[in-house]
């Protein structure tokens, strides 16, 4: 289910964060910063989903995001990483 709208961020679930959310994708309005997208999922999905978000790893184009106040360019994809077990 990709969603290519120009003024919408694609946000996909990986593993953990994926069966927090109920959903491997969904999509968000653009112009907001990741801190604030998480305000958001949290919002919508609830406790579980927030948990997962304040310990996963967040890639925005392929980019790991280090400056989580930083707007999100429209268009972007943001990949919701939890950690993961294993070696």
């Amino acid at each position: 289910m990709r969603h290519d709208v120009p003024d919408q961020l694609t946000i996909r679930y990986f593993a953990g964060a994926r069966a927090a959310a109920g959903m491997a994708e969904e999509t968000a309005s653009a112009g907001r910063s990741l801190d604030e997208l998480t305000d958001e999922l949290t919002r919508r999905h609830g406790e579980r989903l927030a948990a997962v978000l304040r310990v996963a790893s967040f890639l925005v184009d392929g980019v790991t995001c280090h400056d989580r106040r930083t707007p999100l360019p429209a268009g972007a994809t943001i990949d919701v990483l939890p950690p993961f077990a294993g070696g």
